[in-house]
């Protein structure tokens, strides 16, 4: 039975007067995947261990499938939560058969057995039953991690990043079968990551957080498209924050142009200095004369209607299927994603912009 996840209100901290997490307010509903992205030491696998009742909270409650099992004088212990769990290192006994590490909490269960076959073939697996954890690869291992943490049938799977210590290869393998497999068994699941692709691949819902709180909160286009402030915007994705100036409220204008504004900023004063979120996939560049461009974008003209920005390339990461450029123009050091890898640091180009509404905030002191 999928159980909804909810903290009310929750903070927890390791000793005294010093909270890890701060009056976390999340909820989880039955059958979705989240996932928790935040840099390291931001509170992600506090908030998990203590979901997971290793690590009871200072103050709030914790609702597990409408049965509160922390709160005030209340706490279950791990082993009465239905809970099932993933570490960063899979943790298998290496002394036991695939096999046996599935069937280990499936003691007294009648149908063990056919259990176990269930599960190698949910992460095909049906061919290393009988190895040792030690002759298997890392990807092998965590299926078989993930596989001993189903087989009991909880009702909430917890992932603390699963894949951390896999290759990159394999993580972008693994982390896409684990997805068909959440999907597959129909499981409330809370991943960890500080990896934005694995976030956004693995989410229903993404919950970013910094600080020991939650920042925002909702689909990875959502939070991708339409951040809340401007840490959300650069941490997950590349983000340029150009300088721009109001022109009334709906309106801003920056070096590429005018721009309608998505939604409504309050606090942000009519004809007042703005930051502007430009991702570099909405700017299209144009390669130049191979000298170094004039900063005057008066001297470039304009392309279907959107003004030419003079630049000169400061650098290029070569990506295969494109390239992430890095420019200067007059005024401002911004990214450019392109498919035209035939730029090089120091050649000319010019600039063009051509995406959806933009994102604003109050100037910040960068």
């Amino acid at each position: 039975m999928f159980a909804k996840v909810s903290l009310i209100d929750v903070s927890v901290g390791y000793e005294t007067d010093v909270s890890v997490l701060h009056h976390v307010d999340l909820n989880i509903e039955p059958g979705e995947i989240l996932s928790l992205l935040g840099p390291s030491g931001c509170g992600k696998s506090t908030l998990l261990r203590a979901i997971a009742g290793l690590q009871p909270p200072s103050s709030g409650s914790i609702e597990i499938g409408g049965v509160t099992v922390d709160g005030p004088g209340i706490h279950f212990e791990p082993h009465r939560r239905r809970v099932g769990m993933v570490f960063q290192d899979g943790a298998l006994f290496p002394h036991l058969s695939v096999s046996e590490n599935i069937e280990f909490g499936l003691r007294g269960v009648r149908d063990a057995e056919s259990r176990v076959r269930e599960l190698l073939g949910i992460v095909e697996l049906e061919g290393s039953a009988d190895r040792r954890p030690d002759t298997l690869s890392g990807g092998q291992r965590q299926r078989v991690a993930l596989a001993r943490a189903l087989a009991p049938r909880p009702s909430v799977l917890l992932l603390d990043e699963p894949f951390s210590a896999l290759d990159p290869g394999m993580r972008v393998q693994l982390r896409r079968d684990v997805r068909r497999i959440l999907s597959q068994v129909g499981i409330t699941a809370i991943v960890v990551t500080h990896d934005q692709d694995e976030a956004f691949v693995l989410g229903d819902r993404v919950a970013v957080m910094r600080d020991g709180r939650v920042r925002q909160i909702g689909p990875s286009t959502e939070l991708y498209d339409r951040p809340d402030d401007q840490w959300v915007a650069e941490f997950v994705g590349e983000a340029n924050l150009i300088r721009g100036v109001l022109r009334g409220p709906r309106e801003v204008s920056t070096a590429f142009g005018h721009h309608l504004i998505y939604g409504s900023k309050p606090g942000v004063e009519a004809d007042g200095d703005v930051d502007v979120l430009i991702r570099p996939e909405h700017l299209v560049v144009s390669p130049g004369d191979r000298t170094v461009a004039s900063t005057s974008s008066d001297d470039v003209g304009q392309a279907d209607g959107r003004p030419l920005v003079a630049v000169h390339v400061e650098s290029a990461e070569y990506f295969g299927h494109d390239v992430l450029y890095e420019m200067r123009g007059a005024d401002e050091v911004f990214s450019v994603r392109s498919t035209d890898t035939s730029l090089s640091p120091g050649d000319a180009a010019a600039v063009r912009y051509v995406g959806p509404p933009v994102q604003v905030w109050p100037r910040s002191n960068r």
